[in-house]
C-alpha cells in the first residue's frame, strides 16, 4: 500500500500544473534553495548517454543569456555563493545557500541561469572536457573504490535505463551538441516535474515569487521512460577491472525490490545498519574483516545508492530512485589476502541470511538508527533535501517516518525481511585490481586460501578461518570476465 501511495504521489508531482513547493521557514539568516527536476540519466536517449548530466552542467556552470559564466562567477564571488548541480537517474538538483541579505541579487542570477541559459559553444566544450576527464581520470584512474561501486551498477542494470554512469559514456559525450542539450532542456525541464525547495529566513512572499517565475517553463508532463525489471542474475558473476594498482577493491551486490515507503524498508534498514553502517566501526562486516583480522580499511553495506562514500559520512539527499540494490563495499585489501577476504565477505552474508540477528543486536541497532537519523538532517539544506525526497516517495518527513516505523517493527520483522530480500547467491562481484588473471585462476580453482597473521589471533578466529579458507564459491570460467580499465565508461 505504501508503494502504491508513493507511486500516486510521484504521479501527482509530475501532473501538477505548476511547480510544487516545499518550504521550511525559520529565523536563520541563511537561505537554502533546491530546485529538483524529476528527470536524470535514466532519460538519456540511447547513444547520447551523458545528455542529462551535460545539460545540467551547462545550466549550473555555463552562462545565462545576459551573462557569461565568468561574469556570473565574478558576481557571485563577493556573496560567497556557488550553484551546485547533482544528476542521478531520476532527479536533477540545483542547490545553493546564500545569506538573506544577498538573496535578491543571487536569485536574479540563478533565475537567469536556469530559465535563460546562454547555450554557448565554448561552455559546452569546457564542460564536455570536464565530464570526459572525470570519467577517465578522476574516477577511472584515481579512485579504485568509487570505480568499483559504479561499475557494479552498470553490470546489474545492463541494457536498462540505469545502465550507464550518470555522467555518461565518453564516446557519447564527445558527440553531444548544443542542439542536443537544448532539446533535452525543452523536453524535460518543465514546470510539471519541478519541485522548488526553500529553507531559512526568506521573505514570506519569496516562495510564490519563485514559483511564478518558474511557471514560465513549458506545461505538460514529460514522458519518463518505463523502467523494466533489472536483468536476472543466476549464480555468482564476477567482473574484474584490470588496473595497475597496488590493492584489490570489491563491490558486491544485487537488485532489491525495496525502497522508502515499502513496508519492509525500516526492517531492512536495521539489517543493513547492523551488517555494515557506512563509515562506522560497529557493523558486523567491519568487526569481522577489519577489527578482528586487520585485512583492510573498512567494510560496509547499503540498501540505497550512496555515491561519493569515500569522501563523506552521510549520503546526499535527492538521489531518489524507483529501483535500488543491496551492496557490500569492501575497501581495498592486499592482493595476497584478496581471495580469503572475498570468501569471508560471502561467508558473513550467508551467515546473516541463515541466522539473522539476535534480539540484543536488533535493539542496539534500532536505538542507533533512531538517533542517527537526526544527523542526516542536521543542516537546513539537508533537511530540505530529505523533505523533497519524502514528497517523491510519498512518505511523511523522513525523521518522523523512520522513528515511527522503528518503534513498531520487531526483532522477528528484521529476520523475516533478511530472508525475503537478501541472498548469498545470485549476485554480482566487481573486482578492481592488478594481475586479475592470477586472482581469476584462484577463484576458479576454489582451492584453500589459508590466512597468516603478523600478530596472534584468538583461537575462535583461527578456527573460523579454517572454514572460511575452504568456502566454496563455485565459479565457472564463463562466470568471470576481465575488462581493461581503459574500456570502462567508454
Amino acid at each position: 500500500m505504501r508503494l502504491l501511495t508513493a507511486m500516486f504521489a510521484l504521479m501527482a508531482v509530475s501532473m501538477e500544473a505548476q511547480p510544487r513547493l516545499v518550504t521550511l521557514p525559520s529565523q536563520s539568516p541563511m537561505v537554502s534553495l533546491r530546485l529538483v527536476f524529476l528527470t536524470g540519466a535514466a532519460c538519456d536517449p540511447a547513444g547520447k548517454e551523458g545528455l542529462a548530466a551535460l545539460t545540467a552542467a551547462m545550466l549550473a556552470q555555463g552562462g545565462s543569456r545576459r551573462m557569461t559564466y565568468q561574469e556570473i562567477l565574478d558576481a557571485l564571488f563577493p556573496m560567497a555563493v556557488s550553484v551546485r548541480a547533482q544528476v542521478d537517474k531520476e532527479m536533477t538538483t540545483f542547490s545553493a545557500e546564500t545569506h538573506a541579505d544577498n538573496l535578491d541579487a543571487f536569485y536574479q542570477i540563478l533565475r537567469g541561469m536556469l530559465l535563460e541559459p546562454g547555450w554557448r559553444e565554448e561552455d559546452l566544450r569546457r564542460l564536455r572536457d570536464d565530464a570526459v576527464n572525470f570519467l577517465r581520470v578522476s574516477l577511472r584512474s584515481n579512485n579504485d573504490e568509487e570505480l568499483g561501486k559504479e561499475v557494479l551498477y552498470t553490470q546489474l542494470y545492463a541494457g536498462h535505463p540505469y545502465g550507464h554512469h550518470n555522467v555518461g559514456r565518453v564516446s557519447s559525450l564527445e558527440k553531444l551538441t548544443v542542439e542536443d542539450l537544448r532539446g533535452f532542456y525543452a523536453r524535460y525541464y518543465r514546470q510539471s516535474n519541478l519541485i522548488i525547495g526553500l529553507a531559512g529566513g526568506y521573505p514570506k512572499d519569496f516562495p510564490e515569487r519563485v514559483r511564478k517565475d518558474f511557471s514560465r517553463l513549458p506545461a505538460g508532463r514529460p514522458a519518463f521512460p518505463k523502467l523494466p525489471e533489472p536483468p536476472a542474475i543466476r549464480g555468482l558473476k564476477v567482473t574484474m577491472i584490470e588496473k595497475d594498482t597496488c590493492s584489490v577493491a570489491y563491490s558486491i551486490g544485487f537488485p532489491i525490490g525495496v525502497r522508502r515507503g515499502d513496508p519492509d524498508y525500516p526492517a531492512l534498514l536495521v539489517a543493513q545498519s547492523y551488517f555494515g553502517q557506512h563509515r562506522m566501526s560497529g557493523g558486523r562486516l567491519y568487526e569481522r574483516i577489519r577489527q578482528l583480522r586487520g585485512l583492510n580499511y573498512g567494510d560496509y553495506a547499503y540498501i540505497e545508492y550512496f555515491p561519493r562514500g569515500m569522501f563523506q559520512f552521510e549520503p546526499d539527499p535527492n538521489l531518489g530512485r524507483q529501483q535500488q540494490i543491496f551492496q557490500i563495499w569492501i575497501r581495498p585489501v592486499e592482493p595476497a589476502t584478496a581471495h580469503f577476504t572475498l570468501r569471508l565477505a560471502m561467508y558473513e552474508l550467508e551467515r546473516l541470511v541463515r541466522d539473522g540477528i539476535t534480539k540484543e543486536q536488533f535493539e542496539r541497532t534500532r536505538l542507533f538508527l533512531s538517533k542517527y537519523v537526526n544527523l542526516l538532517t542536521r543542516s537546513k539544506s539537508a533537511e530540505l533535501g530529505y523533505a523533497i525526497d519524502s514528497l517523491y516517495y510519498g512518505i511523511p518527513d523522513y525523521n518522523s517516518y523512520l522513528k515511527a516505523a522503528l518503534a513498531q517493527i520487531s526483532h522477528g520483522d528484521v529476520n523475516r525481511v533478511i530472508r525475503r530480500h537478501l541472498r548469498p547467491t545470485d549476485l554480482h562481484i566487481v573486482v578492481v585490481g592488478k594481475n586479475c588473471e592470477q586472482l581469476r585462476q584462484k577463484l576458479l580453482a576454489d582451492e584453500p586460501s589459508p590466512m597468516t597473521y603478523n600478530a596472534p589471533k584468538p583461537p575462535e578466529i583461527l578456527e573460523e578461518d579454517k572454514i572460511v579458507e575452504r568456502w566454496k564459491l563455485g565459479l565457472k570460467p564463463e562466470d568471470i570476465r576481465i575488462i581493461p580499465v581503459e574500456k570502462i565508461f567508454e
